[in-house]
C-alpha cells in the first residue's frame, strides 16, 4: 500500500489548518445557464475550489499526495440544497467547514453566501483511496493529524 508514512519525511506544513475556510468567487457569465441564474453543478465546482484551495492553505498538495504517497481525494456522495439563485456578476463567498473526520473519510460543511444570505448548502463526503488499488485507504497519519484539531 502506498499511504505508508515515512517518520524521517517532516510534516507537511508548519501552517496552521484552519478549522473553516473562505473562498471568494464572482459570477462570470460562463457560469450561468439560458436564464441567467448560475447553472447548478457550477456550485459544486465552486465548492470543489474552496475544498482544493483550504488544502492547499494548509500545506497539503493533493497532487504531492498522488505522486509520493499514492493517496487520492475523491468525492464519494454530495447532499445539496439550493436555496436561492446566484446570477451575474455576484460576489460570492464559499465558505468550507470540517464537520467529520472519519478512518478513511471526511465530510465537509460548504455554503455559498452572497452578502451574507445563503444561497446554497452541501454536505460533501470526501473518501480517501489507494491511487493505483481505487479502493479505500485510512486517511495517512500526518494529514490525518492536521484534520483532528478541527473536529
Amino acid at each position: 500500500m502506498h499511504a505508508q508514512t515515512d517518520p524521517a519525511r517532516p510534516a507537511l506544513s508548519e501552517q496552521s489548518v484552519r478549522p473553516s475556510f473562505t473562498l471568494p468567487v464572482r459570477v462570470y457569465y460562463e457560469d450561468t445557464d439560458a436564464g441567467g441564474v448560475v447553472y447548478y453543478a457550477n456550485y459544486l465546482k465552486f465548492c470543489e475550489r474552496a475544498r482544493t484551495d483550504w488544502l492547499r492553505s494548509c500545506g497539503i498538495g493533493q497532487h504531492r499526495l498522488a505522486s509520493e504517497d499514492g493517496v487520492l481525494f475523491v468525492v464519494r456522495s454530495v447532499r445539496a440544497d439550493y436555496r436561492q439563485p446566484a446570477v451575474l456578476d455576484d460576489d460570492l463567498a464559499v465558505v468550507s467547514t470540517l464537520a467529520k473526520l472519519g478512518h478513511a473519510s471526511l465530510t465537509f460543511h460548504q455554503k455559498v453566501l452572497r452578502d451574507g444570505v445563503e444561497l446554497f448548502d452541501a454536505q460533501v463526503v470526501i473518501a480517501c483511496i489507494d491511487r493505483d488499488a481505487r479502493r479505500a485507504i485510512p486517511i495517512p497519519p500526518a494529514v490525518r493529524a492536521q484534520f483532528a484539531t478541527l473536529v
